[in-house]
């Protein structure tokens, strides 16, 4: 049994590392209401302008003038894994990081695969491995701002206009309430045209297009892939604090449950020392009377 200093020190310790994750759950907490704020408000924005990019880009019409939803055969694969740059997040990462690796060791194996990480995690994991990375936006959390994820996008998308890859994929977290994140895998480029509805659940319609369609096309497509790239990092910064506010709070109640679990075992050591105690006196008196 361990002694009494043992396990105060440990309780002492349990304690400490308590402290810790209620004030990350709390940091945690207040970090979730921002973000989930955001994600919610661009939400309804980004799905309606993904309706009516979808509409657009599967028109009989001209399908071919629209350079970002040309399809061609697919050779080369740019994968966009989005992590966070910390841990303590359950298996928010984890989740990621296995099934991107997954999609390209099974699905991919064929292509020519970069990766552009988003998140320190993603970027740690795979500077390791054999695929090309690009390293240029792994930073992107410091600064979650759309002026900052536009320029990722647009790289990415200038890179797709020059051929430089024929298929572009995102995987992230989807929010969808602070205990339960979905991965998402979504095909960034080229536009997936869908027939018949809209991504928003809702029947196409026919636009009045002003001053011309060529001009929407310029104008509404570009911005709605960045919107859409934004959306996806938004999804992913609000599912980070969910989910390190899930992880801490199962932490907390961990740690209260060692904390009984320590106390209990002190007690029982500490009685276990005051019975030998009275024990040893109780026979120091019994040789006294023996001896006189």
């Amino acid at each position: 049994m361990a002694n009494l200093k043992e396990v105060k020190e440990r309780i002492n310790s349990v304690s400490s590392t308590q402290q810790i994750t209620k004030a990350m759950k709390m940091v945690a907490a207040a970090k979730l209401r921002k973000a989930q704020d955001k994600i919610v408000q661009m939400r309804p924005y980004a799905q309606k302008l993904a309706a009516i990019l979808n509409n657009i880009s599967s028109g009989t019409e001209g399908d071919t003038d629209i350079v970002y939803a040309k399809e061609r055969p697919v050779k080369k694969v740019l994968f966009i894994p989005v992590t966070s740059d910390k841990g303590l997040c359950g298996a928010f990462n984890s989740n990621i990081l296995k099934g991107t690796a997954y999609l390209i060791e099974n699905r991919y194996q064929d292509q020519l695969v970069t990766v552009m990480p988003i998140g320190k995690k993603a970027f740690d994991f795979f500077k390791k491995r054999d695929n090309p990375v690009i390293n240029d936006f792994y930073q992107l959390f410091l600064d979650v701002s759309f002026e900052n994820v536009k320029n990722a996008a647009e790289f990415v998308m200038k890179a797709y206009e020059e051929e430089r890859f024929d298929k572009v994929i995102i995987v992230y977290n989807e929010f969808k309430n602070v205990a339960t994140q979905l991965v998402q895998t979504e095909q960034f480029l080229p536009i997936e045209r869908i027939q018949g509805e809209a991504t928003d659940g809702t029947a196409q319609s026919e636009y009045i297009v002003e001053p011309s369609r060529e001009y929407l096309i310029d104008e509404l497509v570009p911005n709605s892939l960045k919107i859409q790239f934004f959306k996806a990092i938004l999804d992913s910064n609000a599912s980070e604090h969910g989910a390190r506010m899930t992880a801490m709070d199962k932490a907390t109640e961990n740690a209260n449950d060692l904390l009984k679990d320590l106390k209990l075992v002190y007690n029982r050591t500490r009685q276990a020392a005051i019975t030998n105690e009275i024990l040893e006196i109780v026979a120091g008196a019994n040789a006294l009377e023996g001896s006189n």
